[in-house]
């Protein structure tokens, strides 16, 4: 009896599924830029959509992480985050955002941390458009004295229904690629959330119910990753666990994750 087309077709579209992953893995870039480019920034804006506004948002947690680890910056940091729900990174007015006193911060912001839709990594449109608005703002940003960042992203779990394990490979392939043709800093946060997963399955970084926001500890583990990686200290020790909502052993935990993500994705 002949095997059935779909027998044979099977093994072959998996073939072809694991031989791309292994493309994108052999050619993810190196990041460029290794070290933070701003001295201990204090006036730093947050660019992004709704990974950036759960869980009390994450501008204010990496204000307290840094206020933890040095008190006496409290009074010097002027954060600001400007998010859109389920925005791209083409929805925001940057040259809005960014014009000294426009919201609410006279002096130009050092640092402006741009975070793109969770989708855009995963289509050539979404690609072409996340790249050519993050040249077009990284020249506003450069122009009024400041550097960019890029906050990669964590990448969709079950039951969301795009959620497929190459996802953060194109992540990280995409805001690498991008980050070293702008000169810009990249914050490994969705390779924190691959790595804490690693550590340990059971781990709830996302919302159960759509797998894709970040839960609180989510949004604490990107917290002391851009931390670790915006400020070039470690988390690890920090004292900041959300006014005791986050259990020491979970924060700690999270803290080591963030801590070895960016010290391994520097250093590669």
């Amino acid at each position: 009896m002949l095997p059935s087309p779909a027998s044979i077709l099977r093994p072959l579209l998996f073939l072809v599924a694991f031989l791309s992953l292994a493309a994108i893995a052999i050619s993810a870039q190196s990041p460029l830029i290794r070290a933070p480019q701003v001295d201990t920034p204090k006036r730093i804006l947050f660019v992004g959509n709704s990974y950036l506004y759960y869980g009390d948002s994450l501008h204010n947690h990496v204000r307290r992480v840094v206020i933890a680890a040095d008190p006496t910056l409290e009074g010097k940091l002027k954060y600001k985050s400007a998010t859109i729900g389920g925005a791209a990174l083409a929805h925001h007015n940057i040259d809005y955002l960014t014009k000294p006193g426009q919201i609410g911060v006279k002096e130009p912001f050092q640092l402006v941390i741009l975070q793109g839709g969770s989708a855009e990594p995963l289509s050539e449109r979404g690609r072409a458009q996340f790249r050519a608005k993050v040249i077009e703002f990284n020249k506003v940003i450069t122009e009024r004295g400041g550097r960019t960042a890029l906050y990669l992203t964590h990448a969709y779990v079950k039951p969301h229904k795009k959620a497929k394990p190459e996802n953060i490979r194109l992540t990280e392939d995409l805001y690498v690629s991008v980050g070293n043709e702008v000169g810009a800093l990249v914050i490994p946060v969705g390779l924190a959330f691959e790595e804490a997963y690693r550590r340990r399955p059971d781990i709830k970084l996302h919302k159960d119910y759509d797998g894709s926001h970040p839960d609180l500890i989510g949004t604490y583990l990107a917290a002391c990753t851009v931390y670790a990686s915006i400020y070039g200290k470690s988390p690890v020790g920090n004292s900041y666990t959300y006014f005791g909502k986050i259990d020491k052993e979970t924060a700690t935990f999270l803290q080591r994750v963030a801590e070895d993500t960016v010290k391994k994705f520097y250093a590669r």
